[in-house]
């Protein structure tokens, strides 16, 4: 046979990509992308931003492994689902590659919409827009673009689709997303206590009356699960550390918005400085499709960039918060059961104004408190988790289970904290 010309060689270069690839991931292994549209999905812009968005905000100055992006998450939530669908099935569930295809895409893309930093932009600049809002409409674009190839997925998505258990395995008590981000989060954290044992979960699961539930023998291992999410909030989520440092990046960009919005100077990113200068809400999100575009443009480099620069800015505020982030000099905290006095918190006002020479109006600004909260388990949520006894009904986990930590689970743990500058601790 002889060599194929140059010509030939440019022709078939332009034969179809096989969009059925493997990547390594260190958690799980081998995954595999199953579908064309899901590779299609992935290689979109708005997908690979996630790349640069890390998926634990400023939990890395606690634990110094912690620095997986969304990108990691979303692809590992997709392999669990994998395995999710692939037990159903077995178990004589009948799901087909159509919806297959969906909840993969669902679940995939639950993240798509969040901003850099975690939930700091969340909070800081947006008017009550959600990432879960911008997730779905998101999802809307994407399917306009795919000619309607994501509807069934966006109906899992919104749990308006008839089997309810796709939802379910996208988002509730014992989720995908919830699976992966604790097996993902300890991993990289390096807290092993707050693996949740997903293998066994997910081996476990069934459907009864379109609706998920877990087999009775799996009662001990949600125990687990939940000892496991309960553990993972208060020893790296809601870590006293981890609470002064991202309190401090949104007071950060809260005061950079102020300074925006009242005709001082901030440098920033272009489509930084758009979202600081003016509050946005969902419906501007909507009418205007030229801010979709900036935000997909915003990733953590935007944030970090800001502060850099911030550090030289005459507002003594801004610059000495952003230096004392950038050199990781976070704040003192306390934290108690009780909110604190008033009085306190007014005295600690005084001392930070006292010591750095400013007003109270800006001294207060050094000053962050509020409260934390956590509840592994609702048991009397909409989507508790039920479990289906041996005698073939189907009941709250709670009440499935002979011991008391479940119920005990449930209990909302409630902390107050303030965080201050160390300087004027003395």
């Amino acid at each position: 046979m002889l060599d194929p010309t140059p010509a030939e060689k440019f022709v078939l270069s332009l034969a179809p990509l096989n969009k059925k690839k493997i990547f390594n991931d260190p958690v799980y292994g081998f995954v595999t992308i199953s579908t064309e549209l899901l590779f299609d999905l992935i290689e979109h812009p708005y997908f690979q931003r996630l790349r640069r968005i890390q998926q634990l905000g400023l939990t890395a100055f606690v634990y110094p492994g912690a620095l997986h992006t969304r990108f990691h998450h979303a692809l590992g939530a997709m392999h669990l689902m994998t395995l999710a669908l692939r037990t159903l099935k077995d178990k004589g569930v009948k799901i087909s590659a159509k919806e297959g295809e969906a909840a993969l895409i669902a679940i995939l893309l639950h993240d798509i919409g969040h901003g850099p930093l975690s939930h700091a932009l969340e909070t800081a600049i947006f008017h009550e827009v959600h990432h879960e809002h911008l997730s779905l409409y998101l999802m809307q674009k994407l399917n306009a673009e795919h000619e309607g190839r994501l509807d069934l997925a966006i109906r899992i998505f919104r749990g308006t689709y008839e089997r309810p258990f796709f939802h379910q395995l996208v988002s509730s008590q014992l989720d995908m997303d919830r699976l992966d981000y604790l097996n993902r989060d300890s991993f990289y954290t390096g807290v092993q206590e707050g693996r949740p044992g997903a293998d066994r979960l997910i081996k476990m699961l069934t459907v009864v009356d379109e609706k998920l539930v877990l087999e009775e023998k799996a009662v001990y291992s949600i125990e687990n699960f939940l000892v496991s999410r309960r553990l993972m909030y208060w020893q790296v989520y809601l870590h006293k550390t981890v609470t002064s440092a991202e309190q401090m990046i949104i007071r950060i960009i809260q005061r950079a918005r102020d300074l925006v919005r009242s005709g001082h100077e901030v440098p920033a990113s272009p489509d930084l400085h758009f979202f600081l200068s003016k509050p946005v809400t969902i419906t501007d999100f909507e009418q205007d499709a030229t801010i979709l575009q900036r935000f997909v443009q915003l990733d953590d480099t935007d944030v970090w960039s800001g502060v850099k620069m911030w550090v030289s800015h005459p507002d003594k505020v801004l610059s000495y918060m952003s230096r004392s982030i950038l050199d990781r000099k976070l704040f003192k905290i306390i934290l108690q059961t009780e909110p604190f006095d008033k009085e306190f918190k007014e005295g600690v006002v005084e001392l930070i104004a006292e010591h750095f020479a400013l007003s109270l109006e800006d001294a207060g600004q050094l000053m962050l408190s509020g409260r934390i909260s956590n509840n592994a388990y609702d048991a009397d949520g909409k989507d508790a988790i039920e479990v289906l006894t041996k005698r073939g009904h189907v009941v709250n986990v709670a009440e499935a289970s002979d011991l008391p930590n479940i119920r005990a689970l449930g209990q909302r743990v409630e902390k107050h904290y303030i965080c201050y500058p160390k300087e004027i601790a003395g």
